[in-house]
C-alpha cells in the first residue's frame, strides 16, 4: 500500500492518487475529493462511480454529496442500479439533498430506470420537492408493475398532499398489494376531504386486517359520526388490532351510547378491554359504572387504571350516554 501524508491533500494530489492501483488509495482520494468540495472534481468522481472497488464507489457517492452539484444526480440516479447494496443505500441518500430546480430531470427520469429498486429511490428523492414537474410523473408512477415503486409513490403524493392525484390515490386503496392500499388509506387522509369518507369505510371490509385497521385510524382522524355505524360493526372484527382502533375512533367520535362498547370489557385481549374502559369514560356512560369497577379485579395494572380513569371522568362529567 502506498504511504500517504497526514496533512490533507491538494486537489492535484487526490485527483492523481484517485486512479492509484491500490483501492484504499482511491478510496481516500474519494474521501479528500469531497473535503475539498472543489468543482474540478466532478468529473473524476463521476467516473468513479465506476470503479471496479465497491467501497470507492460509495465514497466517491458520499462525496458528490458534498460537492452537491446538480449535474451529479444523473449518475447518482444510475447508481440506484449499483450491484452492492451499500452504494445503492449511499446514492439513495445523497440524492435527497439534491433539492436545486435542476436536479428534478434527472430523477423524473429515474422513474423509468430498468431496476425498481432505482425507480423506488428516485420517487422517494422527488417526494420532498414541491416542483410542479415531478406531479405528472408520479401520478404515471402509480401504474408502475412494481408493488415497492407504487408504495413510494402514493407515500410521495401524499407527502406532497397533491389534490390533482386524489382520485389516483383513491383508485390505489383497490391496488392488488395490501400495503399499497394500506398507504393510500394513510396518504388520502391528509387532504381531509369529507367526500373520501365512504372510501375509508369501504376499507373496513378489506380482506387485509392492516388495510382494515388503517381505515379505522384514518376514521378516527376525520371523526365523522356518519362513520359510526361501519365502526360499531368493526368491533367484531376477529384481529384485536382493528378492534382497538374502532373503539379509539368510536371515542374520538363520541355520542354512540354505550351498548356497543360494553362487552369489550370481557374481551380475552387486555389491550382491548383497556381501551373499551377509555372510550366508555370518554363518552361518559353512568350505566357502565358498575361493569367498569368490577374491573378493579382484572389481572392487567393497565386495565385496572384504565377503569379507574373512565371511573374518574364519569363522576366528574355526570354525563349519561343512552
Amino acid at each position: 500500500m502506498n504511504e500517504l501524508d497526514d496533512d490533507a491533500l491538494s486537489l492535484d494530489e487526490a485527483l492523481a492518487r484517485l486512479g492509484d492501483p491500490d483501492p484504499a488509495v482511491r478510496q481516500l482520494a474519494a474521501v479528500s475529493l469531497g473535503e475539498l468540495c472543489d468543482p474540478a472534481a466532478l468529473g473524476p468522481l463521476i467516473g468513479a462511480l465506476s470503479d471496479a472497488d465497491p467501497t470507492v464507489r460509495r465514497v466517491a457517492v458520499g462525496a458528490l454529496e458534498e460537492l452537491g452539484d446538480p449535474r451529479a444526480v444523473g449518475p447518482l440516479v444510475a447508481a440506484l442500479g449499483d450491484a452492492s447494496p451499500a452504494v445503492r443505500a449511499a446514492a439513495k441518500t445523497a440524492l435527497r439533498e439534491f433539492r436545486t430546480p435542476e436536479s428534478v430531470p434527472p430523477l423524473v427520469a429515474g422513474l423509468t430506470h430498468p431496476d425498481p429498486e432505482a425507480r423506488a429511490a428516485s420517487v422517494f428523492a422527488l417526494r420532498e420537492r414541491t416542483d410542479a414537474r415531478t406531479i405528472e410523473p408520479l401520478r404515471a408512477a402509480l401504474g408502475d408493475a412494481d408493488a415497492g415503486v407504487r408504495r413510494e409513490v402514493v407515500t410521495a403524493l401524499g407527502y406532497l398532499r397533491e389534490r390533482s392525484a386524489i382520485a389516483d390515490l383513491t383508485r390505489a386503496t383497490r391496488d392488488p398489494d395490501a400495503s399499497v392500499r394500506r398507504l393510500a388509506l394513510g396518504a388520502l387522509s391528509f387532504f381531509g376531504d369529507a367526500a373520501l369518507l365512504d372510501v375509508f369505510v369501504s376499507a373496513l371490509r378489506d380482506a387485509d386486517w392492516q388495510v382494515r385497521q388503517e381505515a379505522a385510524i384514518v376514521l378516527g382522524r376525520a371523526a365523522d359520526s356518519a362513520a359510526a355505524s361501519a365502526l360499531i360493526a368493526a368491533l367484531d372484527d376477529p384481529y384485536w388490532q382493528v378492534v382497538k382502533e374502532a373503539l379509539l375512533a368510536l371515542g374520538k367520535i363520541g355520542g354512540i351510547g354505550h351498548a356497543p362498547v360494553l362487552p369489550l370489557l370481557t374481551h380475552s385481549y387486555s389491550e382491548i378491554r383497556k381501551v373499551a374502559a377509555t372510550t366508555l369514560g370518554t363518552i361518559g356512560a353512568l350505566d357502565t359504572v358498575d361493569a367498569l369497577a368490577a374491573l378493579s379485579q382484572d389481572e392487567d395494572i393497565e386495565v385496572r387504571k384504565a377503569a379507574s380513569r373512565a371511573l374518574d371522568d364519569i363522576a366528574l362529567t355526570g354525563r349519561t350516554a343512552r
